[in-house]
């Protein structure tokens, strides 16, 4: 029996957000500046998209380009927008830090993770920037509402990460693995038999919905092609 697989689609915007969820996208992950890779959106956007669309939501919280909170001024600053996003409607999010050495900065999630009181959450992809991913996911177990990797499996992107993918799909019952893997950066629709066959069931597109490029909206046609692929790939139903 196969399972659907979850499709999450990149919006800056409403009319994005309507083309995504016209498409058939399951999930919106909402972001600003693309120049950085994805930032905080302004909690006056997010408001506009939860009143436009009724799929999930996860919002981005990340105030500037890397993977450091900036400080203690910084991690105050990033308890506070999650206040301010979760009064605009948001009710799921995306995050991920790092010290200076590639570990986890554990200190600023925990802080982040209070502020947002059992929401459940994404750590993206300052993974595939970690010194020891596998030390990243152990320490993160456990963390409230933790219930999504977003990884190619690589810097470099999924091309790269592929294998690491499949291996950590395999590990889905070892502490620190048990939260979904939802792939995304640099991902094809050429990589999705060897996905869904290992047993991934979450995706993650951007620039692959946009075929104008960052610089035109989603394009819903764009998005159905991959619903249309991900709901004609077979994936082994859990036991």
């Amino acid at each position: 029996m196969s399972m659907r697989a979850v499709l999450e689609v990149i919006a800056l915007d409403a009319e994005d957000a309507v083309a995504a969820q016209a498409g058939g996208a399951d999930r919106l992950e909402l972001v600003t500046d693309m120049a950085a890779d994805g930032l905080t959106p302004p909690p006056a956007t997010v408001a506009r998209i939860r009143a436009a669309v009724d799929v999930p939501l996860r919002v981005m919280v990340r105030l500037a380009d890397g993977f450091a909170a900036g400080g203690a001024q910084g991690v105050d600053r990033l308890a506070a927008v999650v206040g301010e996003l979760r009064a605009a409607g948001a009710g799921e999010f995306v995050l991920g830090f790092l010290d200076a050495s590639g570990a986890v900065d554990l200190a600023t999630v925990e802080r982040v993770v209070a502020a947002l009181d059992g929401c459940p959450w994404t750590f993206h992809r300052a993974i595939d920037r970690a010194a020891d991913r596998d030390a990243l996911r152990r320490r993160l177990d456990g963390l409230p509402g933790l219930d999504t990797y977003l990884t190619a499996g690589a810097a470099t992107g999924v091309d790269d990460g592929l294998p690491t993918l499949v291996a950590e799909a395999a590990r889905g019952a070892e502490p620190g693995y048990r939260q979904r893997i939802m792939v995304g950066g640099g991902l094809r629709l050429d990589h999705l038999p060897p996905l869904r066959a290992a047993g991934v069931d979450a995706f993650h597109i951007g620039g692959a919905a946009r075929p104008a490029g960052w610089t035109g909206p989603v394009s819903t046609a764009a998005v159905a092609q991959w619903r249309t692929v991900l709901d004609e790939e077979t994936a082994p139903a859990p036991v």
